[in-house]
Parts: C-alpha cells; structure tokens; sequence
C-alpha cells in the first residue's frame, strides 16, 4: 500500500479547458499587475499530500505593450502548474502571489484558486504568509487588496462572423 494517495490524471478535455482558462487567467493577471519587475509565486497542495512550487520573473510594460520572461522554463512550470490547479482534481488547495519591486519595499498581492478561477485573497492571510521567518534574510513586502480578475467566458464556439 503507498504511503501517499496516488493522483488520478485529468482527462484530455478537462486539461484542454483548464488549458484555456489559465490563458485567459494569464491575460486578465498581467494588466493587473502593471508596469514593473513583477515575480509570480504559486504553491499547491496536491491530492497526494504533496505541496509543489513554481516561480517566475516577469516584467511588464504598457507603454509600449512589452511582457518579459527572465526565464522561459521557469515560466512553463509555473503556467503548467496553474493549469492543474485551476482544473483542480489533483490540487486541493492553492495560492498566487505577485510580488512588485517597489520603494521603500516591493508590494505583494495574492489569490486563491477556488471554483477553477483566481479569486483575492483576504489581506490579513496574505500578510502572514509573507512575513520573513525569523533569522532569515529576506525583504519585508507591503501588502495591499488583489484586483479581482475579469473571467471572460469560453470562446470554444465556433465563431459566425469569422
């Protein structure tokens, strides 16, 4: 008997559809976020009771539109990740946070996956995750309300004024 739960894999239809929902995540996110050096965060705890990370380093601009990847493999896991937890039958829990390089201190902002989308996370829970643990060197970051993000519907239909 394994000491852990095995995952179960998602089906082809429902990762093509969490596919599709974390682009349209990833479009409404990056407007959001604004100009600036902007490092993306997400945690997961698996349905085997396993926690998985990823991390990536963007900088975006406005004007003109510009989005740069520091790096382009650490930006696919974090993308693959945020597919499985947006499709959620082997995530049972899990949070972005974006951190922005700012003075005096970079801000933070976080949201939870919940129903297959990025919803805000309360202020308070976001503050206690990102205190540095003590004897740890690390940067304090100034928390502030998330933005909630626009969901934009499936465009799977085909489309009749193309």
């Amino acid at each position: 008997m394994p000491a852990r739960p095995e995952l179960t894999r998602p089906d082809d239809a429902a990762i093509t559809a969490a596919m599709s929902c974390t682009l349209n995540a990833i479009a409404a996110l990056l407007p959001a976020l604004g100009d600036g050096e902007h490092t993306l965060n997400l945690v997961a705890e698996r349905t085997d009771d396993s926690f998985v990370r990823g991390q990536a380093d963007l900088s975006i601009g406005t004007a003109p539109a510009r989005l740069g990847i520091l790096d382009e493999d650490d930006y696919c896991r974090l993308r693959t990740l945020l597919v499985f937890a947006l499709e959620g039958s082997t995530v049972r829990h899990a949070v972005l946070v974006a951190t922005t390089a700012a003075e005096p201190h970079p801000r933070a902002c976080g949201w939870t996956v919940r129903d297959g989308w990025l919803h805000p996370m309360d202020t308070a829970e976001l503050q206690q995750a990102v205190i540095p643990c003590p004897g740890v060197p690390a940067v304090s970051r100034e928390v502030y309300p998330a933005p909630a993000l626009a969901q934009f519907p499936d465009t799977d239909e085909e489309n009749p004024h193309a």
